[in-house]
Protein backbone atom coordinates (compact mmCIF):
# COMPACT_ATOMS: atom_id res chain seq x y z
CA UNK A 1 0.00 0.00 0.00
CA UNK A 2 1.20 3.48 -0.31
CA UNK A 3 1.38 6.43 1.87
CA UNK A 4 -2.16 7.69 2.20
CA UNK A 5 -4.00 4.13 1.24
CA UNK A 6 -3.54 1.31 3.82
CA UNK A 7 -5.88 -2.49 3.86
CA UNK A 8 -9.18 -0.74 4.49
CA UNK A 9 -8.82 3.34 2.94
CA UNK A 10 -7.50 6.21 4.06
CA UNK A 11 -7.44 6.66 8.24
CA UNK A 12 -6.21 8.61 10.83
CA UNK A 13 -7.20 11.44 13.70
CA UNK A 14 -9.72 13.25 12.37
CA UNK A 15 -8.82 16.87 11.53
CA UNK A 16 -5.52 15.94 12.41
CA UNK A 17 -4.10 13.59 9.86
CA UNK A 18 -7.80 12.84 8.04
CA UNK A 19 -8.45 16.61 7.40
CA UNK A 20 -11.42 17.93 5.50
CA UNK A 21 -8.64 19.33 3.13
CA UNK A 22 -7.52 15.17 2.60
CA UNK A 23 -11.01 14.52 2.40
CA UNK A 24 -12.21 17.42 -0.41
CA UNK A 25 -8.39 16.00 -2.36
CA UNK A 26 -10.18 12.30 -1.81
CA UNK A 27 -13.45 13.15 -3.25
CA UNK A 28 -12.26 15.12 -6.19
CA UNK A 29 -9.37 12.54 -6.81
CA UNK A 30 -12.15 9.52 -6.13
CA UNK A 31 -14.80 10.93 -8.41
CA UNK A 32 -12.45 11.85 -11.10
CA UNK A 33 -10.79 8.55 -11.43
CA UNK A 34 -13.74 6.45 -11.05
CA UNK A 35 -15.28 8.43 -13.80
CA UNK A 36 -13.06 7.16 -15.97
CA UNK A 37 -13.89 4.16 -15.89
CA UNK A 38 -17.60 4.76 -15.80
CA UNK A 39 -19.49 4.73 -19.40
CA UNK A 40 -21.93 7.41 -18.00
CA UNK A 41 -20.75 11.51 -19.06
CA UNK A 42 -22.45 12.41 -15.75
CA UNK A 43 -21.04 9.69 -12.40
CA UNK A 44 -23.02 9.01 -9.07
CA UNK A 45 -21.04 8.58 -5.73
CA UNK A 46 -22.62 6.92 -2.92
CA UNK A 47 -21.82 8.77 0.55
CA UNK A 48 -22.60 6.45 3.67
CA UNK A 49 -21.22 7.46 7.34
CA UNK A 50 -20.91 5.61 10.94
CA UNK A 51 -22.28 7.91 14.01
CA UNK A 52 -18.67 9.27 15.09
CA UNK A 53 -18.85 13.16 15.65
CA UNK A 54 -16.38 14.01 12.76
CA UNK A 55 -17.92 12.39 10.09
CA UNK A 56 -20.06 15.45 9.49
CA UNK A 57 -17.26 17.57 8.78
CA UNK A 58 -15.49 15.42 6.69
CA UNK A 59 -18.13 14.32 4.96
CA UNK A 60 -19.08 18.13 4.12
CA UNK A 61 -15.50 18.28 2.96
CA UNK A 62 -15.86 14.91 0.86
CA UNK A 63 -19.42 15.73 -0.58
CA UNK A 64 -17.94 19.22 -2.00
CA UNK A 65 -14.80 17.53 -3.61
CA UNK A 66 -16.93 15.32 -5.62
CA UNK A 67 -19.18 18.06 -6.54
CA UNK A 68 -16.49 20.08 -7.92
CA UNK A 69 -15.80 17.78 -10.99
CA UNK A 70 -18.76 17.32 -11.75
CA UNK A 71 -20.02 13.86 -10.23
CA UNK A 72 -23.67 13.85 -8.16
CA UNK A 73 -23.67 12.63 -4.47
CA UNK A 74 -26.40 10.15 -3.34
CA UNK A 75 -26.29 10.97 0.23
CA UNK A 76 -27.94 7.60 2.45
CA UNK A 77 -26.54 8.96 5.76
CA UNK A 78 -25.57 6.99 8.49
CA UNK A 79 -25.33 3.17 7.78
CA UNK A 80 -23.61 0.24 8.54
CA UNK A 81 -20.40 -0.22 6.01
CA UNK A 82 -21.94 -3.22 4.06
CA UNK A 83 -25.42 -1.58 3.39
CA UNK A 84 -22.80 1.33 1.69
CA UNK A 85 -21.38 -1.92 -0.99
CA UNK A 86 -24.78 -3.15 -1.46
CA UNK A 87 -26.75 0.57 -2.25
CA UNK A 88 -23.83 1.07 -4.65
CA UNK A 89 -24.79 -1.98 -6.57
CA UNK A 90 -28.43 -1.26 -6.23
CA UNK A 91 -28.51 2.22 -7.35
CA UNK A 92 -25.46 1.54 -10.24
CA UNK A 93 -23.45 4.40 -8.87
CA UNK A 94 -20.19 4.69 -10.26
CA UNK A 95 -18.75 4.33 -6.69
CA UNK A 96 -19.58 4.44 -3.27
CA UNK A 97 -17.83 6.22 -0.48
CA UNK A 98 -18.02 5.52 3.48
CA UNK A 99 -16.72 7.64 6.14
CA UNK A 100 -15.73 5.54 9.13
CA UNK A 101 -12.97 3.73 10.97
CA UNK A 102 -14.90 0.62 12.30
CA UNK A 103 -13.72 -0.62 15.74
CA UNK A 104 -11.03 2.25 15.88
CA UNK A 105 -11.58 4.78 19.13
CA UNK A 106 -13.59 7.62 18.13
CA UNK A 107 -10.87 10.20 17.51
CA UNK A 108 -10.08 8.04 14.26
CA UNK A 109 -12.22 8.19 11.14
CA UNK A 110 -11.57 6.79 7.64
CA UNK A 111 -12.59 6.99 4.08
CA UNK A 112 -13.29 3.59 2.30
CA UNK A 113 -13.96 3.46 -1.10
CA UNK A 114 -16.13 0.64 -2.95
CA UNK A 115 -16.38 0.17 -6.82
CA UNK A 116 -19.89 0.10 -8.69
CA UNK A 117 -20.26 -3.89 -8.20
CA UNK A 118 -20.08 -3.45 -4.48
CA UNK A 119 -16.09 -4.85 -4.51
CA UNK A 120 -13.78 -2.96 -2.64
CA UNK A 121 -11.39 -1.10 -5.05
CA UNK A 122 -8.62 -3.08 -6.53
CA UNK A 123 -4.80 -1.79 -5.68
CA UNK A 124 -4.19 -0.15 -8.97
CA UNK A 125 -7.32 2.24 -8.64
CA UNK A 126 -6.26 3.13 -5.13
CA UNK A 127 -3.16 3.92 -6.75
CA UNK A 128 -4.39 6.35 -8.82
CA UNK A 129 -6.24 8.00 -6.33
CA UNK A 130 -3.68 8.58 -4.04
CA UNK A 131 -0.96 9.69 -6.95
CA UNK A 132 -3.61 12.32 -8.29
CA UNK A 133 -4.07 13.57 -4.18
CA UNK A 134 -0.21 13.77 -3.59
CA UNK A 135 0.13 15.80 -7.03
CA UNK A 136 -2.81 17.88 -6.29
CA UNK A 137 -5.83 17.68 -8.11
CA UNK A 138 -5.83 21.73 -9.06
CA UNK A 139 -5.75 20.89 -12.72
CA UNK A 140 -8.28 18.46 -12.60
CA UNK A 141 -11.87 19.40 -14.55
CA UNK A 142 -13.63 22.36 -12.65
CA UNK A 143 -17.52 22.46 -14.10
CA UNK A 144 -19.57 25.60 -13.95
CA UNK A 145 -23.05 26.56 -13.81
CA UNK A 146 -25.83 23.78 -14.80
CA UNK A 147 -22.68 21.02 -14.58
CA UNK A 148 -21.55 21.09 -11.14
CA UNK A 149 -22.31 18.34 -9.29
CA UNK A 150 -25.91 18.00 -7.32
CA UNK A 151 -26.83 16.03 -3.98
CA UNK A 152 -29.74 13.87 -3.45
CA UNK A 153 -30.64 12.10 0.04
CA UNK A 154 -32.04 8.97 -0.81
CA UNK A 155 -34.45 8.58 2.20
CA UNK A 156 -35.49 5.09 1.42
CA UNK A 157 -31.85 3.60 1.57
CA UNK A 158 -32.31 2.01 4.92
CA UNK A 159 -35.43 0.14 4.16
CA UNK A 160 -33.98 -1.01 0.68
CA UNK A 161 -31.18 -2.63 2.69
CA UNK A 162 -33.21 -4.05 5.24
CA UNK A 163 -35.25 -5.83 2.60
CA UNK A 164 -32.91 -7.14 1.24
CA UNK A 165 -31.37 -8.65 4.50
CA UNK A 166 -34.71 -10.08 4.87
CA UNK A 167 -34.56 -11.44 1.52
CA UNK A 168 -31.58 -13.70 2.42
CA UNK A 169 -33.06 -15.31 5.23
CA UNK A 170 -34.10 -18.63 3.97
CA UNK A 171 -36.46 -20.60 6.90
CA UNK A 172 -40.63 -20.34 5.98
CA UNK A 173 -40.90 -19.29 9.68
CA UNK A 174 -39.20 -16.10 11.26
CA UNK A 175 -37.66 -15.56 14.66
CA UNK A 176 -41.06 -15.77 16.59
CA UNK A 177 -39.83 -17.34 20.28
CA UNK A 178 -36.39 -16.43 20.24
CA UNK A 179 -34.98 -13.84 22.49
CA UNK A 180 -31.82 -11.98 21.13
CA UNK A 181 -29.94 -9.03 23.01
CA UNK A 182 -28.26 -6.83 20.32
CA UNK A 183 -25.32 -4.63 21.16
CA UNK A 184 -25.09 -1.62 18.29
CA UNK A 185 -21.77 -0.82 19.71
CA UNK A 186 -23.66 3.42 19.39
CA UNK A 187 -22.36 3.02 15.81
CA UNK A 188 -23.83 2.85 12.58
CA UNK A 189 -26.52 -0.09 12.98
CA UNK A 190 -28.29 1.55 16.01
CA UNK A 191 -31.52 1.08 14.20
CA UNK A 192 -30.47 -0.84 11.46
CA UNK A 193 -29.79 -3.64 13.73
CA UNK A 194 -32.58 -3.85 16.29
CA UNK A 195 -35.20 -3.33 13.27
CA UNK A 196 -33.79 -6.24 11.63
CA UNK A 197 -34.49 -8.63 14.66
CA UNK A 198 -37.81 -6.77 15.23
CA UNK A 199 -39.24 -7.53 12.08
CA UNK A 200 -38.51 -11.20 11.70
CA UNK A 201 -40.67 -11.39 14.76
CA UNK A 202 -36.94 -11.68 17.20
CA UNK A 203 -38.07 -10.54 21.14
CA UNK A 204 -35.12 -7.81 20.86
CA UNK A 205 -33.32 -6.18 23.76
CA UNK A 206 -31.06 -3.49 22.44
CA UNK A 207 -28.02 -1.93 24.14
CA UNK A 208 -25.95 1.08 23.21
CA UNK A 209 -28.17 2.04 20.48
CA UNK A 210 -28.42 6.15 21.79
CA UNK A 211 -25.19 7.41 19.68
CA UNK A 212 -24.22 11.20 20.33
CA UNK A 213 -21.75 11.23 18.34
CA UNK A 214 -18.62 10.60 20.88
CA UNK A 215 -19.83 7.25 22.39
CA UNK A 216 -19.18 5.02 19.28
CA UNK A 217 -17.16 1.55 20.41
CA UNK A 218 -17.24 3.10 23.98
CA UNK A 219 -16.60 -0.06 26.41
CA UNK A 220 -19.25 -1.89 24.18
CA UNK A 221 -19.71 -3.34 20.88
CA UNK A 222 -17.58 -6.85 19.41
CA UNK A 223 -14.58 -5.75 21.24
CA UNK A 224 -15.70 -5.14 24.39
CA UNK A 225 -18.52 -7.95 25.05
CA UNK A 226 -18.82 -7.81 28.87
CA UNK A 227 -21.69 -6.02 28.51
CA UNK A 228 -23.72 -7.99 26.46
CA UNK A 229 -22.79 -11.07 28.23
CA UNK A 230 -24.20 -9.78 31.53
CA UNK A 231 -27.08 -8.88 29.70
CA UNK A 232 -27.71 -12.15 27.72
CA UNK A 233 -27.45 -13.84 30.91
CA UNK A 234 -29.90 -11.37 32.98
CA UNK A 235 -32.66 -11.36 30.20
CA UNK A 236 -32.33 -15.17 29.64
CA UNK A 237 -31.55 -14.61 26.30
CA UNK A 238 -30.90 -17.27 23.14
CA UNK A 239 -28.53 -15.55 21.46
CA UNK A 240 -26.09 -11.57 21.74
CA UNK A 241 -25.16 -10.07 18.96
CA UNK A 242 -22.25 -7.43 19.29
CA UNK A 243 -21.39 -5.37 16.12
CA UNK A 244 -18.75 -2.73 15.65
CA UNK A 245 -18.40 0.69 15.07
CA UNK A 246 -19.13 0.38 11.47
CA UNK A 247 -21.27 -3.00 11.19
CA UNK A 248 -19.33 -5.06 8.85
CA UNK A 249 -18.29 -7.13 11.68
CA UNK A 250 -20.13 -9.64 14.85
CA UNK A 251 -19.26 -11.15 17.76
CA UNK A 252 -22.07 -13.26 19.20
CA UNK A 253 -22.96 -14.61 23.01
CA UNK A 254 -24.54 -17.64 23.40
CA UNK A 255 -27.27 -18.59 26.04
CA UNK A 256 -24.86 -19.02 28.54
CA UNK A 257 -22.92 -15.62 28.48
CA UNK A 258 -19.68 -16.90 26.31
CA UNK A 259 -18.33 -15.30 23.63
CA UNK A 260 -18.37 -16.75 20.07
CA UNK A 261 -15.71 -15.29 17.74
CA UNK A 262 -15.21 -15.71 14.05
CA UNK A 263 -13.62 -18.81 14.46
CA UNK A 264 -16.77 -19.84 15.88
CA UNK A 265 -19.45 -18.39 13.60
CA UNK A 266 -17.25 -20.19 10.69
CA UNK A 267 -17.73 -23.29 12.12
CA UNK A 268 -21.47 -22.93 13.04
CA UNK A 269 -22.39 -21.65 9.66
CA UNK A 270 -19.80 -24.16 7.80
CA UNK A 271 -20.81 -27.24 9.26
CA UNK A 272 -24.87 -26.17 8.78
CA UNK A 273 -24.04 -25.11 4.90
CA UNK A 274 -22.05 -28.79 4.53
CA UNK A 275 -24.57 -30.56 5.86
CA UNK A 276 -27.23 -29.27 3.18
CA UNK A 277 -24.83 -29.34 0.60
CA UNK A 278 -24.51 -25.68 -0.19
CA UNK A 279 -20.70 -25.45 0.56
CA UNK A 280 -19.43 -26.13 -2.93
CA UNK A 281 -16.72 -26.65 -2.90
CA UNK A 282 -16.24 -28.28 0.72
CA UNK A 283 -13.72 -25.36 1.63
CA UNK A 284 -13.67 -21.92 3.94
CA UNK A 285 -11.24 -18.96 3.86
CA UNK A 286 -9.60 -18.22 6.79
CA UNK A 287 -6.59 -16.02 7.91
CA UNK A 288 -3.39 -16.79 9.42
CA UNK A 289 -4.90 -16.19 12.97
CA UNK A 290 -7.80 -18.03 13.10
CA UNK A 291 -7.28 -20.71 15.87
CA UNK A 292 -5.45 -24.38 14.91
CA UNK A 293 -8.97 -25.55 16.48
CA UNK A 294 -11.08 -24.02 13.57
CA UNK A 295 -9.07 -26.74 11.19
CA UNK A 296 -9.76 -29.38 13.13
CA UNK A 297 -13.24 -29.30 13.90
CA UNK A 298 -14.02 -28.70 9.87
CA UNK A 299 -11.05 -31.39 8.80
CA UNK A 300 -13.67 -33.62 10.71
CA UNK A 301 -16.53 -33.35 8.24
CA UNK A 302 -13.94 -32.99 5.57
CA UNK A 303 -14.06 -29.37 4.73
CA UNK A 304 -10.87 -28.04 4.07
CA UNK A 305 -9.44 -24.66 5.37
CA UNK A 306 -7.95 -22.15 2.57
CA UNK A 307 -5.10 -19.62 4.82
CA UNK A 308 -4.94 -16.42 3.78
CA UNK A 309 -3.52 -12.81 5.16
CA UNK A 310 -5.81 -10.81 7.21
CA UNK A 311 -7.88 -8.50 6.36
CA UNK A 312 -11.18 -9.42 4.71
CA UNK A 313 -9.87 -8.55 1.44
CA UNK A 314 -7.59 -11.00 1.48
CA UNK A 315 -10.32 -13.26 2.59
CA UNK A 316 -12.13 -12.41 -0.36
CA UNK A 317 -9.29 -12.88 -2.41
CA UNK A 318 -8.83 -16.39 -1.32
CA UNK A 319 -12.20 -17.17 -1.61
CA UNK A 320 -12.36 -15.83 -5.49
CA UNK A 321 -9.28 -17.69 -5.70
CA UNK A 322 -10.42 -21.22 -4.24
CA UNK A 323 -14.28 -20.84 -5.42
CA UNK A 324 -15.04 -21.00 -1.42
CA UNK A 325 -18.42 -19.29 -0.58
CA UNK A 326 -17.72 -18.75 3.39
CA UNK A 327 -14.59 -17.04 4.85
CA UNK A 328 -13.90 -14.60 7.27
CA UNK A 329 -11.54 -13.53 10.30
CA UNK A 330 -11.55 -14.62 13.86
CA UNK A 331 -12.48 -10.25 14.35
CA UNK A 332 -16.04 -11.61 13.03
CA UNK A 333 -15.61 -10.18 9.97
CA UNK A 334 -17.21 -13.24 8.19
CA UNK A 335 -18.17 -13.00 4.20
CA UNK A 336 -21.18 -14.92 2.76
CA UNK A 337 -20.32 -14.63 -1.20
CA UNK A 338 -23.38 -15.69 -2.51
CA UNK A 339 -25.15 -12.83 -0.28
CA UNK A 340 -22.49 -10.12 0.03
CA UNK A 341 -19.30 -8.42 -1.47
CA UNK A 342 -17.77 -7.92 1.56
CA UNK A 343 -18.14 -8.57 5.67
CA UNK A 344 -21.72 -7.76 6.78
CA UNK A 345 -22.33 -8.09 10.41
CA UNK A 346 -26.08 -8.18 10.16
CA UNK A 347 -26.14 -10.96 7.95
CA UNK A 348 -23.45 -12.97 9.58
CA UNK A 349 -25.67 -13.20 12.98
CA UNK A 350 -28.81 -13.67 10.92
CA UNK A 351 -27.23 -16.70 9.44
CA UNK A 352 -26.54 -17.82 13.07
CA UNK A 353 -30.07 -16.90 14.05
CA UNK A 354 -31.09 -19.58 11.08
CA UNK A 355 -28.59 -22.24 12.18
CA UNK A 356 -30.29 -21.71 15.46
CA UNK A 357 -33.80 -21.89 14.34
CA UNK A 358 -33.26 -24.80 11.83
CA UNK A 359 -31.10 -27.01 14.10
CA UNK A 360 -33.43 -26.73 17.32
CA UNK A 361 -30.08 -26.68 19.32
CA UNK A 362 -29.03 -24.19 21.70
CA UNK A 363 -25.77 -21.78 20.60
CA UNK A 364 -23.58 -23.51 23.28
CA UNK A 365 -24.46 -26.97 21.73
CA UNK A 366 -23.15 -26.04 18.38
CA UNK A 367 -20.19 -24.17 19.31
CA UNK A 368 -18.93 -27.35 20.89
CA UNK A 369 -17.44 -29.03 18.65
CA UNK A 370 -14.64 -26.19 18.37
CA UNK A 371 -12.48 -26.92 21.08
CA UNK A 372 -9.70 -23.73 20.78
CA UNK A 373 -5.90 -24.52 21.31
CA UNK A 374 -4.07 -21.71 23.55
CA UNK A 375 -3.59 -18.77 21.85
CA UNK A 376 -2.56 -15.39 23.18
CA UNK A 377 -2.38 -12.19 21.48
CA UNK A 378 -0.90 -8.83 22.50
CA UNK A 379 -0.36 -5.65 20.17
CA UNK A 380 2.45 -3.67 20.48
CA UNK A 381 2.31 0.34 19.77
CA UNK A 382 5.03 1.49 17.76
CA UNK A 383 6.58 3.36 15.30
CA UNK A 384 8.69 2.61 12.36
CA UNK A 385 7.19 -1.21 12.43
CA UNK A 386 8.55 -2.55 9.42
CA UNK A 387 12.23 -1.03 10.51
CA UNK A 388 11.63 -2.71 14.14
CA UNK A 389 10.59 -6.12 12.97
CA UNK A 390 13.67 -6.17 10.36
CA UNK A 391 16.16 -5.97 13.40
CA UNK A 392 18.43 -8.76 13.61
CA UNK A 393 17.88 -9.36 16.80
CA UNK A 394 14.02 -9.50 16.50
CA UNK A 395 14.20 -11.84 13.75
CA UNK A 396 16.55 -13.84 15.66
CA UNK A 397 13.96 -13.91 18.02
CA UNK A 398 11.27 -15.00 15.73
CA UNK A 399 12.63 -17.90 14.47
CA UNK A 400 13.70 -19.07 17.90
CA UNK A 401 10.53 -18.55 18.60
CA UNK A 402 8.94 -20.95 15.92
CA UNK A 403 11.16 -23.72 17.00
CA UNK A 404 9.74 -23.69 20.22
CA UNK A 405 6.00 -23.23 19.29
CA UNK A 406 6.72 -26.50 17.06
CA UNK A 407 4.35 -28.23 14.33
CA UNK A 408 1.25 -27.46 16.12
CA UNK A 409 2.39 -24.26 16.81
CA UNK A 410 1.79 -20.55 14.87
CA UNK A 411 3.21 -17.71 15.12
CA UNK A 412 1.99 -14.51 13.18
CA UNK A 413 3.72 -11.20 13.13
CA UNK A 414 1.87 -8.18 11.10
CA UNK A 415 1.96 -4.94 11.76
CA UNK A 416 -1.74 -3.04 11.32
CA UNK A 417 -2.69 -1.74 8.42
CA UNK A 418 -5.07 0.72 10.25
CA UNK A 419 -2.92 1.95 13.57
CA UNK A 420 0.53 2.43 14.30
CA UNK A 421 0.21 -0.91 15.62
CA UNK A 422 2.26 -4.72 15.39
CA UNK A 423 0.13 -7.60 16.40
CA UNK A 424 2.05 -10.76 17.89
CA UNK A 425 -0.05 -14.04 18.00
CA UNK A 426 1.14 -17.26 19.02
CA UNK A 427 -0.61 -20.60 19.08
CA UNK A 428 0.99 -23.80 20.85
CA UNK A 429 0.22 -27.10 23.11
CA UNK A 430 0.40 -25.06 26.22
CA UNK A 431 -0.25 -21.54 27.59
CA UNK A 432 3.30 -20.88 29.60
CA UNK A 433 5.18 -21.65 26.66
CA UNK A 434 3.25 -19.09 24.37
CA UNK A 435 3.89 -16.24 27.11
CA UNK A 436 7.31 -17.15 27.49
CA UNK A 437 7.89 -16.76 23.62
CA UNK A 438 6.34 -13.40 23.44
CA UNK A 439 8.50 -11.87 26.30
CA UNK A 440 11.59 -13.06 24.33
CA UNK A 441 9.71 -11.49 21.10
CA UNK A 442 9.27 -8.41 23.29
CA UNK A 443 12.26 -7.91 24.61
CA UNK A 444 13.88 -7.97 21.31
CA UNK A 445 11.86 -4.96 20.27
CA UNK A 446 12.25 -3.01 23.36
CA UNK A 447 16.68 -4.28 22.54
CA UNK A 448 15.76 -3.14 18.78
CA UNK A 449 14.37 0.24 20.23
CA UNK A 450 17.10 1.26 22.36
Amino acid sequence: MGKLFGTDGVRGVANLELTPELAFQLGRAGSYVLARHEASKRPRILVGKDTRISGDMLEAALIAGICSTGADVLMVGILPTPAVAFLTQRYQASCGVVISASHNPLEDNGIKFFGPSGYKLPDELEEEIEELVLAGTQELQRPQGEDVGRVYLVAEARNNYLDYLISCYSLDRNLAGITVVVDCANGAAYSTGPELWSRLGAQVIAINNYPNGVNINERCGSTYTEGLRRAVVEHKADIGIAYDGDADRCIVVDERGNELDGDHIIMICALDMNSRGELNPPLVAATVMSNIGLDIALRRENIQVAGCKVGDRYVLEKMKESGALLGGEQSGHIIFLEHATTGDGLLTSLKVAEVLRRSGLTLSELARGLEKRPQLLVNLRMENKDKILAHPLVQEALKQAEERLGEWGKLVVRPSGTEPVVRIMAQGPEQYLLEEVIAEIKQSIERAQA
